[in-house]
C-alpha cells in the first residue's frame, strides 16, 4: 500500500520512537505535509520542526482533529490525561496506534470511549537506524485495513510482527528492552580490548562490527546460534576457553532472568494502569 494514501498520521509525544517514524515515513517518500506531532517540551518541539520541516500542533486536542492516524507516544505514567485530551475529538474515522509499555488494547479502548479502533505496538529504539523489531496485536475493533496500515508504518524502520496481546509483555522484555542488553555486552566486549591493549576506538568499532556481524549471520543463514557458535569453536582453541568461562559465570542465565525481570515490570506497569 502506498504510504500516499494512509491519510495524515499525528504523533502524540516527540521523542526518540517518534523521530524513528517521522524519519522512516519521510525516507519512504511520505510528505512532510501530511505529518503531524505534538510535543509539550519546547526545545525538543523546535528541533523536530527544524530537523524535519514538520508541523507542531497547538496541542493534543487539534492534533487529534487533524489525523487520520495518531500514533501515542508518550511516557505510561501520563496515558490518563493524554486520554482525557483527546477522547472527545477521537472517532470511528480515527485509528490509535500505541508504543506504550503495559497499556492494553482494553485499556485503551475503553479511554476512547469503548469501541475505539486500536493496534498496540512494542517497538524499539535501533528503529532510529531503521533496523527496528516491533510486535504488533490488534484492539477489539480494528480491521483488515488497520492491520495493515499498522504493519506498513513499522515497516518502515524494520520489522513488524502480530502477536496475541497476552504475549506482549513478552515482547517488552525481550526486543524492547534487549537493545539495552545489546549495548552492555558491546560496551563490557570493548572493555575486555582496552584491557588486553587495544586503543578504545579500534576496541569499540572491532566490538560493534562483531556483534553486528554475528547478528547477520544468524539472520541471512537462518543457522541457530547454537550451530553457529561451534564453528567458531576449534578444538582447545582460544574460543572454546572462553565460552567455558562465559559458561561457568552463567552469562545464558543472566540473560534470561534479564529478560523475565523486564517483563514482570511490564506486567506491574499495565496493572498500575487498571
Amino acid at each position: 500500500m502506498p504510504l500516499t494514501k494512509v491519510g495524515k498520521i499525528g504523533f502524540i509525544g516527540g521523542g526518540n520512537m517518534a523521530e524513528a517514524f517521522i524519519k522512516g515515513l519521510m525516507s519512504g517518500g511520505f510528505p512532510a505535509a501530511d505529518l503531524l506531532f505534538f510535543e509539550p517540551n519546547e526545545k525538543r518541539r523546535q528541533l523536530m520542526e527544524e530537523r524535519y520541516g514538520i508541523s507542531c500542533a497547538a496541542n493534543n486536542m487539534e492534533l487529534v482533529t487533524n489525523s487520520n492516524i495518531v500514533l501515542l507516544a508518550t511516557k505510561p505514567q501520563i496515558l490518563d490525561k493524554v486520554l482525557e485530551d483527546i477522547v472527545s475529538a477521537f472517532n470511528d474515522e480515527k485509528l490509535l496506534i500505541s508504543i506504550l509499555a503495559g497499556a492494553t488494547t482494553e485499556t485503551l479502548e475503553a479511554g476512547l470511549g469503548g469501541q475505539s479502533r486500536v493496534v498496540r505496538a512494542m517497538p524499539n529504539t535501533p528503529a532510529l537506524a531503521g533496523q527496528g523489531a516491533a510486535a504488533l496485536c490488534p484492539g477489539k475493533y480494528a480491521n483488515e485495513e488497520d492491520r495493515r496500515v499498522a504493519q506498513h508504518l513499522f515497516e518502515t524502520v524494520g520489522i513488524a510482527l502480530w502477536v496475541e496481546e497476552g504475549q506482549m509483555d513478552a515482547v517488552t522484555g525481550l526486543s524492547g528492552s534487549g537493545p539495552a542488553f545489546v549495548f552492555t555486552f558491546i560496551e563490557a566486549l570493548t572493555a575486555g580490548g582496552v584491557q588486553e591493549g587495544l586503543r578504545l576506538d579500534i576496541a569499540n568499532a572491532l566490538a560493534v562490527q562483531t556483534v553486528v556481524g554475528a547478528a547477520l549471520l544468524v539472520q541471512k543463514t537462518g543457522e541457530h546460534p547454537a550451530l553457529l557458535r561451534e564453528k567458531v569453536c576449534s578444538p582447545a582453541g582460544t574460543t572454546i576457553s572462553a565460552i567455558r568461562v562465559l559458561e561457568e559465570r552463567g552469562l545464558r542465565a543472566m540473560m534470561m532472568e534479564a529478560v523475565g525481570v523486564a517483563t514482570a515490570r511490564s506486567r506491574e506497569l499495565g496493572k498500575e494502569k487498571k
